[in-house]
């Protein structure tokens, strides 16, 4: 009779024995791609990797959720405190179809050798956010850090456009052409300005939007004294198809295809903008192409200026650029463009860093380095 082996244990598998489950480690949602990692400043690398990556951007929530309670999807940091300034109010400017805010920042009054209140320059602000998103609170410390710096000689008004796609093309144009010429024509007494002494700047859209208004300031006769375009969008049209949707082969710019991916703004937030800002699809272009035209709102170079067909006798231009950026390479034709056309172009890559560079003063040395740069263009045009 057979020996009962009911307590002999089974043969052994010294592979599975020896087996463990592998780590399976995701990137974050929105993480710094991998292969653009090493060229990134390493101070940016921390602080998005603290507060950025893992979470939603902004254009990944429905806009209607957005407007409902921006304060749960908004991340904004790294801004450096600005010194108070003699007085910061706000005014109401009239616009088509209804009324927008214009915060107002003053030094405090100088004495001409009359004793009369000295004339002051002008610089006119336009927030970026790819015109959906921004609002005041984006460029406030950097308008009393100028302030500060220009030693009351300079006033900046900061414009608070309407948005879209509440508001699509042309409004927020529209709004910031309005509010420059209520400024110099309407306030400029109230402020003390000398209306031969106004600059006009911003960023992303903000950017774009003072590029047109040099344009619309040459055409009228408006001497203006000072363009700064820091990381701007320049052209809409070419990287874009009419749906809004990234052409990734057609686009003309190799930053796109290299930045298709990265930090802060890649290609699809912009695809998103362009679908916000000028519908689905963009307004067909005007037959009207061969001059400016302040009337016609569809004119490919109101959205575009790189289209504009005359770049002669242009106001100076500081032009800002990020190496990690989509918009690098635009914004660097679009600074050859106007330097060919005979106007003074003072242009600057800022390395390793991107889109948003400019706002992240309190934590980048490029933020710092910029903001040196735009006092000393806003003294050398706007007081020599």
């Amino acid at each position: 009779m057979a020996e009962d082996t009911e307590d002999t244990p089974p043969a052994r598998n010294q592979a599975l024995h020896r087996w463990r489950a592998r780590d399976i480690l995701q990137p974050l949602h929105n993480s710094i791609p991998a292969e653009l990692l090493y060229r990134f400043d390493p101070d940016y690398i921390i602080f998005y990797n603290k507060h950025n990556a893992g979470r939603l951007h902004t254009h990944e929530v429905p806009i209607e959720e957005f407007r409902k309670n921006p304060a749960r999807y908004t991340i904004s940091y790294g801004r450096d405190r600005g010194p108070d300034v003699y007085c910061i109010s706000e005014k109401k400017c009239p616009v088509e179809g209804g009324e927008i805010t214009i915060r107002i920042f003053e030094p405090e009054p100088k004495k001409d050798e009359h004793g009369q209140p000295q004339k002051r320059a002008a610089y006119v602000n336009f927030h970026g956010g790819g015109w959906v998103f921004g609002g005041l609170e984006v460029d406030h410390d950097f308008c009393k850090m100028i302030v500060h710096r220009l030693d009351g000689d300079l006033v900046a008004f900061d414009v608070d456009y309407r948005l879209a796609p509440e508001h699509r093309f042309p409004i927020p144009l529209d709004d910031c052409w309005a509010a420059f010429n209520w400024i110099r024509s309407q306030k400029a007494e109230e402020f003390n300005l000398d209306p031969d002494r106004f600059a006009v700047g911003g960023a992303s859209a903000g950017g774009n939007m003072a590029a047109v208004l040099a344009h619309f300031c040459r055409d009228a006769g408006i001497p203006l004294r000072l363009q700064i375009l820091t990381v701007p969008i320049c052209d809409f049209n070419s990287t874009f198809t009419a749906e809004g949707q990234f052409d990734r082969a057609g686009s003309p710019y190799d930053s796109y295809r290299e930045m298709e991916f990265t930090a802060a703004l890649p290609a699809a937030r912009m695809a998103y903008f362009h679908r916000h800002y000028l519908g689905v699809p963009r307004p067909a272009p005007s037959a009207d192409t061969e001059e400016l035209n302040l009337n016609d709102p569809l004119q490919d170079w109101k959205i575009s200026p790189f289209l504009a067909p005359n770049f002669a006798n242009l106001a100076p231009a500081l032009v800002s650029t990020a190496e990690l950026d989509p918009l690098c390479d635009e914004g660097e034709l679009y600074a050859y463009k106007l330097k060919s056309a005979g106007n003074r172009v003072d242009i600057n890559q800022f390395r390793r860093v991107p889109h948003t560079f400019a706002v992240l003063d309190g934590i980048l040395d490029s933020g710092l380095e910029y903001n040196v740069l735009v006092v000393a263009a806003l003294k050398r045009e706007l007081l020599a």
